[in-house]
C-alpha cells in the first residue's frame, strides 16, 4: 500500500469529529511506524536482546 493510500485510510477511520492536529499526529505515529518496518527489512534493526541489554543498564546502578 503506498504511503498516500495508507493515509487515505487512516482518515476513514477516524471519528468525524477529529481535529487536524490530531489527524497529523495519527500520520506521524503511522510514518514512524512504515519507516522503522522499513529499516528493519534493511537489516538496520536493533535485536530484542540488544534492546534487553540497554533497558537494564538504564535501571541497574
Amino acid at each position: 500500500m503506498s504511503d498516500k493510500e495508507a493515509v487515505i485510510e487512516l482518515v476513514k477511520r477516524l471519528p468525524p469529529d477529529v481535529s487536524f492536529h490530531q489527524i497529523v499526529q495519527e500520520i506521524e505515529f503511522i510514518a514512524a511506524i512504515r519507516e522503522g518496518f522499513e529499516e528493519i527489512d534493511q537489516g538496520k534493526g536493533i535485536s530484542i536482546a540488544a534492546v534487553e541489554k540497554m533497558i537494564d543498564s538504564w535501571t541497574t546502578k
